[in-house]
């Protein structure tokens, strides 16, 4: 591994002045340092952050790949999974970070909804809307690190892969299982049906993000949740955050359904690539494990996700289809942003991750 993984010395974007909190990441500017503080328990009743979110968007020419905002939106949404505990859980509902989630949210969706390209809409019937997304999920263009995995990539991109992977997939399918108790009839049981694999069908060590969790540990990586934050850059944050905006706001119910279609519909293949050169290069078994779990499983959960949970949706609900649609183009968008930051970094010679300095 390099010694870029591997150091644990501060972000290079970090100020002097971090905080001494124990997250296991810093901030990464006035934003994420203030909502940082806030929820250790730091400065609870210090300034508001909402302000500071209204400038930092104003501030911003992409708040899709903005470290700043990025990051403070992935601290807010950990806060409401539970996935730091350093996060002070008495604050989960407090004003001030509420109406900050909201400001941003605000603006990264409205950053999402102008460059995410739609497909036109179908009818809404199973059979239409299920066609539509294999129709969406064939016509992805975009890059192939999977493809790259399987015949090209090192063994530390490989271990990058893994990192970049593992801000979401150490809490795998946890951002679509909000939306199990927004839905109903057919949807909500096809849904409950995919997550039920997800986690396991009932065996702890069966659960995909342990799965992963283990993977990250055989290829000498740290699986604690949050360890590479620090390395990853903004694009692969706004994946996550996308997901969670999607989960966590009711009224964008039919986006996270679509978001889960579209990962479903394009996990199956890749997943064996990913495990081909994960042996090529010679990892241990357990860290292909995770991939090969994925090839079948998310072979069958792709028809259910797109048919019985979206398409089911759909029927349902027809007021949900330009949401549904949007949701499984934006999986589609922004996953492919995150492949291409990575695949072009490489191609330049130097690492996908965030430098950092002593």
């Amino acid at each position: 591994m390099t010694a870029l993984i591997g150091d644990s010395t501060m972000s290079a974007s970090a100020p002097a002045s971090t905080l001494g909190t124990t997250l296991p990441f810093r901030d990464r500017g006035p934003l994420s340092r203030a909502v940082i503080e806030r929820l250790t328990g730091g400065l609870a009743d210090g300034p508001d952050p909402a302000p500071l979110a209204a400038e930092a968007i104003a501030a911003s020419t992409d708040v899709v790949r903005d470290d700043d905002i990025q990051l403070a939106l992935f601290v807010l949404y950990a806060s409401a999974y539970g996935s730091l505990p350093q996060l002070d859980a008495d604050l989960e509902w407090d004003p001030a970070l509420l109406t900050t989630r909201r400001v941003l949210e605000e603006a990264f969706e409205s950053a999402l909804r102008a460059s995410v390209p739609m497909p036109e809409l179908p009818e809404p019937t199973v059979d239409a809307v299920g066609r539509a997304l294999f129709a969406l999920a064939a016509a992805d263009t975009g890059p192939s690190l999977s493809r790259h995995m399987a015949k090209k990539a090192t063994r530390e991109q490989a271990e990058e892969t893994l990192i970049q992977r593992s801000v979401y997939t150490l809490r795998e399918a946890d951002p679509h299982s909000w939306a199990i108790p927004r839905l109903e009839g057919r949807a909500k049981a096809a849904l409950v049906e995919i997550q039920s694999d997800e986690y396991g069908g009932g065996r702890p060590q069966r659960v995909h993000a342990e799965l992963f969790a283990r993977a990250m540990r055989a290829a000498g990586l740290d699986a604690t949740y949050g360890a590479y934050v620090d390395d990853v850059p903004a694009i692969t944050i706004a994946s996550h955050n996308m997901m969670s905006m999607f989960g966590l706001n009711r009224r964008l119910v039919g986006a996270i359904v679509g978001h889960l279609a579209a990962y479903e519909m394009t996990s199956s293949i890749p997943c064996r690539l990913y495990a081909d050169g994960l042996h090529r290069l010679g990892f241990h078994p357990d860290v292909a494990a995770y991939f090969e779990e994925h090839v079948e499983a998310d072979a069958v959960h792709e028809q259910i996700a797109a048919r019985d949970l979206a398409g089911g949706l759909a029927e349902d609900h027809p007021e949900l289809l330009p949401d549904i649609l949007f949701g499984a183009a934006a999986c589609l968008t922004v996953d492919g942003w995150g492949g291409e930051h990575i695949l072009e970094s490489w191609a330049a010679g130097v690492s996908s991750l965030r430098p950092r300095v002593a």
